[in-house]
């Protein structure tokens, strides 16, 4: 009975080989179509960036066209149609180029096993081998776009049989064959559509023009549509190319000029809007929104991206004005207090400063006499007398202390400068130099920070 079964299963394998499928359409020319049904052909697969769609655009109606990359907002976009055309063209690509050839190795694969079965003599290997066989053809339509699925079915269908008949043979009482080792997928759900002619690769450009969310992009395909229309007017209708030629170079200058008008808005608005934020108009800030609303609404809303940038960078503005408004409030609240500290403060940075010149001496090691060292420690003594009677507003802290550091260093560059002029020691020396360097560095620091403070806040 085994016997039996095998040899209709190898007949009936040898006769379904012989048929070879039909070719296909090149499967390099994908679509991405659109959420309105309209496609536009992509040279290769599409591919999903976030939430953008970038693909080749060919230009040509020829096997190697040259090709025009193309970014589209996934909102444009029918992703799951996309996606089943891909998969729809990818079999038929298989089809036609490796189908035939994928398939005929697996038909001698199994062909060579069951030649295999039949010279076994223990009928468990020959059950094994005949169902390893069988699993093979199972798995192999889903993973080759069910190629010739039906005659795998027949082939497959063979094998049950064969298997059991040995297993009756071997006196098995329970069978576990699962005769339908998968079911039939659904036919392709988009059919292929044809290479573009050279007309409709100039359409597809400005159908992709229309769509594009950014005025670059647009300008480019418009500008490769007049491209191609020069390049290939000898295959064109010639009363047609003419009429799309006029449009798209009217199309161009259109968006040139929208260009230009946006540009100058940018331009225009935010030298206003900086003007008004220096000044804390908060008020005038939010008339130029208002103005650059009104403005791209008559310009017809065409620049999207640029006037989302502008109203960003224009709310900027905004948020440092209220910023800037805020603190002039505060200082004008603390404004008795920050002229009283201005007042008590004045004597002691200009005694401060008048050392500068003795210091500047005792870093450069040019020489310091013992007036000028006597006059360092006094003005310091008196520095320190005037400034610890102080008491400095909250946000005038940091520089005041800075201020008293740098008279302590002064102090201590006179008196290390008087050692080393003692000893002789020209380490020491460079260590009253290191010291005049701070009292000189924080000094002007300390003074810098106190006039800022002192006066109305400014937009940075």
């Amino acid at each position: 009975m085994y016997h039996r079964g095998l040899a209709v299963a190898l007949v009936a394998i040898s006769l379904v080989l012989g048929a070879r499928p039909a070719s296909a359409d090149d499967g390099t020319l994908l679509r991405v179509f659109l959420k309105d049904g309209t496609s536009l052909v992509s040279f290769g697969e599409p591919a999903r960036v976030g939430d953008r769609i970038v693909f080749s655009m060919p230009t040509a109606a020829t096997p190697n066209p040259p090709l025009h990359l193309v970014d589209l907002p996934i909102a444009q976009v029918d992703w799951d149609r996309t996606n089943r055309y891909a998969i729809a063209a990818r079999a038929a690509h298989y089809v036609a180029t490796q189908a035939d050839a994928d398939y005929a190795t697996l038909s001698d694969e199994v062909a060579q096993t069951l030649n295999d079965v039949a010279r076994l003599t223990d009928s468990g290997a020959r059950l094994v081998a005949i169902e390893r066989a069988r699993n093979k053809l199972a798995d192999w339509p889903p993973n080759h776009y069910n190629y010739r699925q039906s005659d795998v079915s027949q082939m497959l269908a063979m094998l049950d049989a064969a298997i059991a008949d040995l297993r009756a043979a071997r006196g098995d009482r329970r069978f576990d064959i699962n005769l339908s080792a998968y079911a039939d997928p659904p036919s392709i759900p988009e059919p292929l559509l044809p290479p573009p002619t050279a007309q409709e690769a100039v359409e597809e450009l400005l159908l992709a023009a229309r769509v594009v969310d950014t005025s670059a992009e647009r300008t480019s395909l418009l500008s490769t549509a007049v491209a191609v229309i020069d390049r290939d007017k000898s295959v064109l209708p010639a009363e047609w190319a003419a009429t799309a030629r006029a449009k798209t170079q009217a199309a161009i200058q259109t968006e040139v000029n929208l260009d230009r008008s946006y540009s100058a808005l940018t331009t225009g608005m935010m030298t206003l809007a900086n003007q008004r934020a220096r000044s804390g108009d908060v008020l005038g800030i939010e008339r130029v929104l208002r103005a650059i609303s009104q403005r791209d609404e008559a310009l017809g809303n065409q620049r999207p991206e640029a006037v989302t940038a502008l109203l960003t960078a224009v709310q900027a503005r905004l948020d440092a004005a209220r910023q800037l408004q805020l603190a002039r409030d505060r200082w004008a609240l603390r404004a008795p207090e920050l002229r009283a500290y201005g007042n008590a403060i004045t004597t002691p940075m200009d005694l401060l400063a008048r050392l500068n010149p003795a210091l500047e001496a005792i870093k450069a090691l040019s020489g310091s006499g013992p007036a000028t060292l006597a006059s360092i420690q006094r003005t310091v003594a008196r520095i320190s007398t005037l400034i610890s009677a102080i008491a400095p507003p909250e946000e005038l802290a940091a520089p005041h202390a800075l201020l008293i550091s740098a008279v302590q260093l002064a102090g201590h560059a006179a008196e290390i400068r008087r050692e080393a002029t003692l000893a002789g020691d020209m380490a020491r020396a460079w260590d009253a130099s290191s010291a005049a360097a701070g009292a000189l560095m924080l000094g002007a620091r300390a003074s810098g920070d106190i006039h800022t403070l002192l006066r109305p806040p400014q937009l940075k």
